[in-house]
């Protein structure tokens, strides 16, 4: 199967996948959700509330070293075969302009739309409105990442009480438009970031676009040798000067000159040059691999000092989020004093006053309860048993009083356990608050 295909079976895969992704829910929870609405996240089935986003810098932190290892490993895979920028030009330049509308043609990229004809005119207004019909599509599914599914389609029915969702699905959708339909790949080249700093995480090692120009021979134009500065190689000059590879670019380099910032690892020069060297009985002279690997003939491994650096960070940030994940409180439950430190009667009972915000994460109504580790010493003077609904949040006035004696304590404060329990007793949470005394 050629690199084409089986990018092309990535795309699909993907595409489907990040579809589908909204709407798939474990127990109810979501696969993948930022809910701002709810400020919940969710992931792989786990609800966390903003007060439980300790995991979100370690699953941030995956995804950052992640891109960062794969392009050291293996080039600028990301940008050829997962990035949306990318999948999103070959829907519209290679599905739509060139497939479906017979616009351009896809083995050669370099040649612009020939305004001339009519009916060309006419196509490329269809390509327009198709592409425009596809960009809400993108926009709307983008929305479903934020806001489930569920909420989504009701909301989207009300469009005046929403109006702030429906400006950014359209915000989204005007980008997508502009992005691919003016900007084109000098996005990659002049805005993404990514694409400034991905070069320096190259080596000998690193898997990326190689032209063999040990086989291919030098690149002459204009009379003038090309960047290729090489030794005494036996070259046969194997090259057919086709330019097969440069007419299939879409970024509208020649390979033959080396790796260039623009190239974004697609492979369809090698394709192409694959095509063309084949009716010759040779193999292609662009290959996806390594400079060790395609010029110099040298075994590369997979675990270089610097993969291994990644592997082990990689697993790292896995672990953590995964220790941390089982931290995760049944409910929430926050417990501050007032503003008064405590209380004396005229018969030596000290009490102090707190307030106890509760919230019911779970997705069903529950009824919550509070007691003391030590009973012998402290006692709760006011505090009723409650029901609180699914996803609700209230706050409670908490008294506990003692008549302990505290005359030979030298401290002020002494540390006592609460356990904030379900009356069903499936869930309980335990507290160490301080009170406070004489």
């Amino acid at each position: 199967m050629s690199y084409t295909k089986k990018r092309y079976l990535v795309y699909f895969i993907s595409t489907i996948s990040i579809m589908l992704i909204p709407f798939i829910t474990i127990n109810d929870n979501h696969l993948l959700l930022l809910s701002f609405d709810k400020l919940q996240f969710h992931f792989l089935g786990i609800v966390f509330n903003v007060s439980e986003l300790y995991v979100m810098p370690f699953l941030l932190m995956f995804l950052f070293i992640g891109i960062f290892a794969i392009t050291s490993m293996l080039g600028r895979i990301w940008c050829g075969w997962l990035c949306p920028q990318t999948i999103f030009r070959v829907i519209y330049r290679d599905l739509i302009e060139s497939t479906i509308l017979d616009l351009r043609k896809i083995k050669n990229k370099q040649k612009e739309i020939d305004y001339n004809k009519g009916s060309n005119k006419i196509k490329k207004y269809i390509s327009l409105i198709l592409w425009a019909v596809i960009t809400l599509i993108i926009s709307c599914n983008f929305m479903l990442y934020f806001v489930p599914p569920e909420d989504f389609f009701v909301y989207i029915q009300e469009p005046l009480n929403h109006s702030f969702m429906i400006l950014f699905i359209i915000s989204i959708a005007l980008f997508l438009f502009y992005d691919i339909v003016f900007m084109k790949e000098n996005f990659c080249v002049f805005v993404c970031p990514y694409s400034r700093i991905q070069s320096v995480l190259y080596d000998n090692n690193t898997k990326q676009v190689t032209y063999d120009f040990t086989r291919g021979g030098k690149v002459y134009e204009n009379g003038n040798k090309s960047i290729f500065k090489v030794k005494d190689w036996s070259n046969n000059e194997e090259c057919t000067t086709c330019e097969a590879c440069v007419k299939v670019c879409p970024t509208h380099i020649d390979i033959r000159k080396g790796l260039q910032v623009e190239c974004i690892n697609c492979l369809e020069c090698s394709d192409a040059c694959a095509s063309v060297m084949g009716k010759l009985g040779k193999k292609s002279l662009i290959n996806w691999g390594s400079t060790n690997k395609v010029i110099n003939k040298q075994n590369v491994s997979l675990f270089t000092k610097r993969n291994v650096t990644y592997f082990v960070s990689l697993f790292l940030c896995l672990f953590l989020a995964f220790y941390f994940s089982l931290e995760k409180e049944d409910f929430l439950v926050n417990v501050n004093k007032t503003t008064e430190l405590y209380k004396q009667n005229e018969e030596g009972i000290v009490s102090n006053n707190y307030i106890l915000t509760i919230h019911n994460t779970k997705d069903e109504t529950l009824t919550f309860d509070i007691k003391l580790k030590d009973e012998k010493n402290y006692k709760i003077k006011r505090f009723e048993k409650f029901s609180l609904d699914a996803g609700a949040k209230t706050k409670k006035i908490l008294i506990i009083e003692t008549s302990k004696d505290y005359d030979k304590n030298i401290t002020k404060n002494s540390n006592i356990t609460i356990e904030i329990f379900s009356q069903d007793n499936r869930y309980k949470i335990t507290k160490n608050i301080s009170f406070v005394h004489p």
